[in-house]
């Protein structure tokens, strides 16, 4: 079994064996919210999607998603899980597969926190270039201390260093339905893509 958590051997066996406590079983209350307000914009990713709840979600509230996990158990629980929608969900990596086009949104949930410190520039990196100008990353983060990652949480120095130059932070607070495993410790957040374009801006407000 391999030891880094950015790998999908890591992954692997604990899907094939259920043991996926980080899984939450549904869609958080944040996220239901957000999509009963939020008009559809067009493309969105969610990437280290698991079993992939989300995924119907925002299929039903109009978006034309798409979801991605490196994980083959992964994906096959998620196919099997959305039936029909299960072709929403492609086996491949989120840092190198190519996208036939860009997105609006792109939905976090316990993928940033899973892979070690060391990926997190990467992955920054990877959103601002999938994302169009003014397009957001909206979702859950993870933050505090943890003595035995993964998960790997954030800190608020640590979101600066990260997101500042590229994302603006619009919105911030607490998960309250978090899981035990993430309670007091998970924030919805939305970060919005920094663009040179004020039109853009004002369409994704």
């Amino acid at each position: 079994m391999s030891t880094r958590s950015d790998e999908p051997e890591f992954w692997q066996p604990r899907y094939l064996t259920g043991d996926t406590p980080w899984d939450f079983g549904g869609v958080p209350l944040a996220l239901t919210q957000w999509l009963r307000t939020e008009s559809p914009a067009g493309r969105v990713l969610i990437p280290g999607c698991g079993t992939g709840h989300e995924v119907r979600a925002f299929h039903d509230a109009g978006w034309d998603v798409v979801a991605v996990d490196y994980t083959p158990a992964a994906v096959a629980r998620a196919k099997t899980m959305l039936g029909p929608l299960g072709n929403k969900v492609i086996l491949a990596d989120f840092f190198t597969h190519r996208f036939a086009s860009g997105f609006d949104v792109l939905y976090e949930r316990t993928f940033l926190c899973s892979m070690p410190r060391d990926r997190w520039p990467a992955y920054v990196d990877r959103v601002a270039e999938l994302l169009a100008d003014g397009g957001r990353l909206v979702g859950h983060f993870l933050f505090g201390d943890d003595d035995d990652p993964p998960p790997y949480p954030l800190t608020e120095e640590m979101t600066q260093t990260l997101f500042s130059e590229c994302f603006t932070r619009v919105a911030d607070e607490p998960a309250v339905d978090a899981l035990p495993m993430f309670a007091e410790r998970e924030r919805w957040q939305i970060w919005q893509k920094k663009s040179t374009n004020p039109s853009s801006l004002l369409r994704h407000r």
